[in-house]
């Protein structure tokens, strides 16, 4: 069994704020986060898939072919997107980085054919990731 990873980065803007929440408590859990005109993060996704070396191509997955997948189904989604309004598979959620790389999850899954999704891991700043290994 191989592992291939894909990186693939997008600039997005997004709130972290609970509508059921008053403005207060809000600022309390998010701090700045909460702030009502957003904040931004140049994001960077990392999908790793698995599967048997193909004995004729020699390959899990043709890179450019897993790289159009990321792209269709996740990156020109949310690429220079509000988060919160702009995105059709995260309206309604809040756009915590564990949210996002859930949503990312169940976008791509449907989208692989032939390989296993595996990890996703989605950085938010340089310091900042989260993993995810599916349900």
């Amino acid at each position: 069994m191989l592992y291939i990873t894909r990186r693939e980065t997008f600039s997005a803007g997004h709130r972290l704020y609970n509508p059921d929440w008053s403005d207060e408590r809000n600022q309390d859990v998010f701090g700045k986060d909460a702030n009502p005109n957003g904040h931004g993060h140049t994001y960077t996704l990392e999908v790793t898939v698995r599967g048997e070396i193909n004995p004729e191509t020699g390959m899990v997955i043709d890179l450019r072919d897993l790289r159009e997948i990321i792209r269709r189904t996740v990156t020109d989604k949310v690429d220079h997107a509000n988060l919160n309004l702009d995105v059709d598979f995260l309206r309604g959620v809040l756009p915590s980085a564990e949210n996002i790389v859930v949503a990312c999850w169940q976008q791509l899954l449907p989208a692989l054919d032939g390989v296993q999704l595996y990890r996703l891991r989605l950085w938010e700043s340089e310091n900042n990731s989260v993993e995810y290994f599916g349900d």
